[in-house]
């Protein structure tokens, strides 16, 4: 299965696919996390890696060459990607959690990020799982990689959607969007603070016709962890993501 997290910037999305990723290993899942958001650097801490793989970006010759293969029919001279095939240090691997990295942008004035998604569709297009794993991507903030088709090779579109109208706007793209795709997103609630703001939510998102998988409410350990650097492997939220990835396993 390959499972999109998506939604609005700062809504949590790092944080989702950390927890979902944890727990998914520590029941003796493969997983691979694709981190696609070429401007936040910090998702490999949460993950409990010391330190981020060199993006694929650099595997298949560097942004410039890059905008080169792209007026090519593929970037990959591969017809199918196996995880295991992934050289290093190109990817990061410790206790069947590996992570790569499509690209980043550091520098001003480097150009827009279209290159990397092109990069990552093909990617995730010719990726190929063995039965027990699980690809989850880490997605840039809003709707953009939408519009580049990336969702099309995606089993599993999951929304992160925090307590606020704007969230709650983005949601309603994502969710149109991926109808163009014939496929239906569902929801996780992320940063909630009160059983009253659960109800108020969830009313919301189902009248838009969302499906909610789970609810994550303010956990302190989160915020620890996310503040020293170490992995999301505890505390409250990361037993709550048990029952999200629960839901998630057995989407149609």
């Amino acid at each position: 299965m390959k499972i999109s997290v998506c939604g609005k910037g700062g809504s949590g999305k790092s944080t989702i696919v950390s927890l979902l990723a944890i727990q998914a290993a520590s029941r003796g899942l493969e997983v691979l996390v694709v981190d696609s958001d070429e401007s936040n650097s910090g998702l490999f801490h949460m993950l409990g890696f010391q330190e981020a793989p060199v993006p694929l970006m650099e595997l298949v010759g560097g942004k410039n060459q890059l905008k080169e293969k792209m007026k090519q029919p593929g970037i990959w001279a591969e017809q199918w990607i196996d995880p295991s095939d992934i050289p290093s240090p190109h990817v990061q691997r410790q206790n069947g959690l590996a992570m790569v990295s499509i690209g980043k942008i550091l520098q001003s004035f480097e150009g827009c990020a279209c290159p990397m998604g092109v990069l990552n569709r093909e990617f995730l297009s010719k990726i190929r799982l063995n039965k027990d794993a699980l690809a989850i991507v880490d997605m840039e903030a809003g709707v953009e990689h939408f519009g580049r088709g990336i969702e099309k090779n995606i089993d599993t579109v999951l929304l992160v959607i925090e307590p606020s109208r704007e969230s709650i706007y983005v949601a309603e793209k994502i969710r149109d969007m991926t109808a163009g795709m014939g496929k239906r997103p569902v929801a996780v609630l992320n940063k909630i603070g009160s059983g009253r703001l659960v109800t108020r939510l969830v009313k919301e998102i189902v009248e838009r016709e969302i499906e909610v998988v789970g609810v994550l409410r303010n956990d302190p350990a989160v915020f620890e962890a996310c503040l020293e650097g170490f992995p999301l492997n505890q505390g409250e939220a990361f037993h709550e993501a048990g029952g999200i990835l629960d839901r998630l396993l057995i989407q149609p």
